[in-house]
């Protein structure tokens, strides 16, 4: 299972995830050029998840023959999955496991911090075998 985890295509993986975050983020400031904050950043959102679903596509996952059709909606559910993964995680951690620890300062970016990186070995996992598998 680690295997996975030292590949050169999780690398890539990680890179255009880094590259669709930045777009996330940019495209927000963009949008608010137009819109209010709560609808820029949706927006953004659905931009940065758009980019990230192309550069998978076209750079990780090369070796994929699914259609696009079926690679987007398993795209759509890895990442639902990943956002409660964050949520869930993020919230144990501030509410429950941190406070225990005696942790006092920085307590929701640390828990934020780690429920936004868990997510990133399921995800990689859920696109190789669901949004971009190989027949």
């Amino acid at each position: 299972m680690i295997s996975h985890f030292m590949s050169r295509q999780f690398v890539i993986f990680l890179v255009t995830g880094g590259v669709a975050a930045a777009v996330n983020f940019g495209s927000r400031i963009l949008y608010n050029q137009w819109v209010n904050f709560s609808v820029a950043v949706v927006l953004a959102y659905l931009t940065g998840m758009v980019t990230a679903f192309v550069l998978a596509r076209y750079f990780v996952f090369t070796e994929s023959n699914q259609s696009m059709q079926r690679s987007a909606l398993w795209f759509v559910v890895v990442n639902i999955v990943a956002v409660m993964q964050t949520w869930v995680i993020s919230m144990l951690l501030a509410y429950y496991l941190l406070p225990r620890m005696g942790l006092t300062q920085f307590i929701p970016e640390i828990a934020h911090a780690v429920g936004v990186v868990v997510p990133v070995f399921t995800s990689y996992l859920g696109h190789k075998r669901f949004s971009f598998k190989q027949a």
